[in-house]
């Protein structure tokens, strides 16, 4: 009798078990529907009239599908030039992500006198806050006549502590044996780091990218100080802009906002398998 009445005690805690999973489940569904609502309506008003955002009660799906909030966007607001402005700041954040990665590799594998107290050095630039030196590097770029200019817009942005520091703990790891294989091969020190070591990084290469191009795509505080011409603008800035000259054009505000969140959204989505397989082989580790 006691191990049948131990048998029904177990099959009764596995049913509260799933069915307290079953709830759970269920409730963080409902969460997350009602966290993505915003978004969903936000993206689907790029579609809509105005008088249709201002309608009450609020419909979510557009009654028709337009696309003139789009298009006055490229064609009235100047949203080409800043969207062109900004894929160019996007293109010279991975040149600097590259160079991230070489500094990160010469941190990680050559052991020079100094190395230790330069790669501290390196990082405690982390601890100083941004808006600290922007006003130093406003005045030496200006100096150098490089304000309101595309090159002083993404050159102080060009490398970075924290990617450095990424590369250099993910390249630690690789092993020594492989790169003198590599050189025993006749390779060079350039081309084992672009065929050695770049492949065995790329779990690292897909999260930096990831945080580089969000970086670079919501460029707004430096190109609004350093420029001052408005073809120079990116979309963050011309996004603040739309929001001050046409405040009360609530469709066009919903457009200018998609165009800025839909890329990142979509950029995570591909390569997020690569940042779930980062996690797990430094758990593995």
């Amino acid at each position: 009798m006691s191990a049948k009445s131990a048998s029904n005690r177990s099959v009764g805690s596995g049913t509260n078990d799933r069915l307290l999973q079953w709830l759970a489940g269920i409730v963080l569904t409902l969460f997350g529907l009602m966290m993505l609502l915003p978004f969903i309506w936000m993206v689907l008003s790029t579609f809509k009239s105005e008088s249709e955002v201002l309608s009450i009660p609020p419909t979510l799906w557009p009654n028709a599908f337009t696309l003139a909030n789009v298009k006055k966007l490229f064609i009235s607001m100047n949203f080409g030039v800043y969207l062109g402005n900004t894929l160019s700041i996007v293109v010279f954040s991975f040149v600097g992500m590259f160079l991230n990665a070489m500094a990160g590799f010469g941190f990680a594998k050559y052991h020079f006198k100094g190395s230790k107290a330069l790669f501290y050095i390196v990082l405690a630039t982390m601890m100083i806050p941004g808006q600290v030196t922007m006003i130093p590097v406003y005045l030496i770029l200006n100096a150098m006549h490089l304000t309101n200019t595309m090159i002083g817009i993404v050159l102080p942005g060009l490398v970075g502590a924290f990617g450095i520091f990424l590369f250099r703990q993910f390249m630690v790891t690789i092993p020594d044996e492989l790169l003198e294989a590599g050189r025993m091969e006749g390779a060079g020190e350039f081309r084992t780091f672009l065929q050695i070591v770049l492949p065995i990084s790329k779990p690292i290469l897909s999260v930096q990218g990831i945080l580089t191009f969000i970086a670079g795509w919501n460029s707004f505080l430096w190109p609004l100080i350093i420029a001052n011409d408005e073809k120079l603008y990116t979309l963050s800035v011309g996004l603040s802009l739309l929001k001050s000259q046409s405040n009360q054009n609530f469709a066009l505000q919903m457009a200018g906002a998609t165009l800025m969140v839909a890329p990142i959204i979509i950029i995570f989505i591909i390569f997020q398998r690569h940042i779930i397989e980062n996690y797990s082989t430094s758990g593995m580790k």
